[in-house]
């Protein structure tokens, strides 16, 4: 379902490090930082973002991933449809929209994601993010970097077997509003047309790593685990 995605080594080597190098000096002078709120005061983070996109069709298993990587890598965990979820259940004058668009296994519009993903990042202490689940689109993907002003250092894409994906989603009783069978072959529909070119663009600029998104938790973070660990050594 993916052959054109570019497959990416996972050793760690001297060209990949001076590679990340080049990455995050390119990064420090292309961003002022996230500004943080606590207690009414605005005040400048004192290290620029580190973002990571997450990307994966639902069942993928990219969430219990995220996981792991907050755990093992201190990152700040924001994941796209749990913020669209906690919008529906505030009340707010989007819920209802959130709710009708889900319910018809459409993607919300990327504004209001948006919205929603740099209110929290503006309340984290955290500088690295872990943004799970997004961008869905190329219209995602351009509303982000435009109203954030910066670009992810790493996108994850957990490539998994559509069979593989409708089984874990339904086996996960989590109550979820879009966890049933109707919707989740709607919403795999959107992302296979929707998101092949949110996974490209990242794969030409070099950005991109494929994790094959089968076998146990430990064996998938294993393919995971390199990548961070690089960053963390150039750091």
């Amino acid at each position: 379902m993916w052959r054109r995605v570019a497959s990416l080594s996972s050793s760690v080597s001297s060209s990949f490090l001076a590679q990340t190098a080049s990455r995050l000096n390119t990064w420090e002078s292309l961003t002022t930082g996230i500004a943080q709120q606590a207690k009414g005061v605005i005040a400048p983070k004192e290290k620029t973002p580190f973002i990571t996109f997450v990307l994966g069709g639902p069942g993928s298993g990219k969430g219990t991933q995220c996981i792991k990587i907050v755990e093992t890598f201190g990152f700040a965990h924001l994941s796209a449809g749990d913020l669209l979820r906690r919008e529906i259940a505030s009340k707010s004058a989007d819920g209802a929209m959130i709710l009708n668009t889900i319910k018809e296994g459409k993607i919300v519009p990327s504004q209001v994601t948006v919205k929603l993903i740099q209110k929290e990042m503006e309340l984290s202490y955290n500088h690295k993010f872990l943004i799970d689940g997004f961008p869905r689109t190329e219209e995602n993907r351009v509303s982000f970097e435009r109203i954030i002003g910066v670009e992810p250092n790493v996108v994850l894409f957990f490539d998994c077997p559509e069979e593989e994906m409708v089984k874990r989603v339904l086996n996960r009783n989590e109550g979820r509003v879009d966890d049933n069978l109707e919707t989740i072959k709607k919403r795999l529909t959107v992302f296979q047309a929707l998101s092949l070119p949110v996974i490209n663009y990242y794969s030409e600029k070099g950005k991109l790593y494929t994790i094959k998104a089968i076998g146990t938790e430990d064996e998938i973070f294993e393919q995971v685990r390199p990548i961070f660990a690089a960053f963390e050594t150039v750091g």
